[in-house]
């Protein structure tokens, strides 16, 4: 099964834990610390909406994308009901374009990680650099391998796999080890790594 099939039946069947019902801590905090103006910006697997939705809370003009509709019809649900402006797509982001690139900020919770070999997460990484504008900004929010985790969890990678996809397109500006927002008592650990686009040579 692919990632985006293992994705559209997990929200059919409403097995979601990452859908928190608000933003992560992470992207507020990376947002409001670095700090990254409001401008353009693209959040890759949206899932239903809760960040691109405090983005655009925030000033951002933003596009979501998802690859399940029941998500991408709950985002647009969300954005209604908070009376923001938000586009959502339903685009796999590793097969197509989003239209509406080049952006200013990139942020993808979850989705950069869901890549099991270092091939599709360079060619995933490749892709966020080929959307953004020259020093435009990714933030990624990615299971953190350092943990010993027992029972089920995101996917976890480490700290030299993150590197190795990243730095041909990037430079790093940071990589915290953090924990992903959570409704549970222990969250799993998570890597938060701003990245910049590098200079095209």
């Amino acid at each position: 099964m692919t990632v985006q099939k293992g994705y559209k039946k997990r929200y059919k069947t409403g097995d979601t834990p990452w859908d928190i019902g608000k933003p992560d801590f992470n992207l507020v905090e990376g947002v409001t610390k670095h700090p990254i103006l409001a401008c353009s910006a693209l959040d890759i697997g949206c899932g239903t909406g809760d960040n691109s939705i405090w983005l655009a809370q925030n000033g951002f003009q933003v596009i979501g994308t998802d690859t399940s509709e029941i998500a991408i019809q709950k985002a647009k649900e969300k954005a209604s009901r908070a009376g923001v402006k938000c586009d959502f797509r339903i685009v796999d982001f590793l097969e197509n374009p989003v239209k509406g690139a080049p952006f200013g900020f990139v942020f993808d919770r979850g989705c950069f990680h869901s890549f099991a070999s270092e091939k599709d997460r360079r060619r995933f990484a490749q892709n966020v650099a080929a959307h953004l504008e020259e020093d435009g900004l990714w933030l990624t929010l990615a299971g953190n391998a350092d943990e010993d985790r027992r029972g089920p969890g995101p996917p976890q990678r480490t700290a030299g796999e993150i590197i190795s996809a990243v730095e041909p397109y990037f430079m790093i500006l940071s990589l915290i080890s953090t924990h992903f927002g959570s409704n549970h008592p222990n969250p799993p650990r998570a890597w938060r790594c701003l990245m910049q686009k590098r200079y095209a040579a």
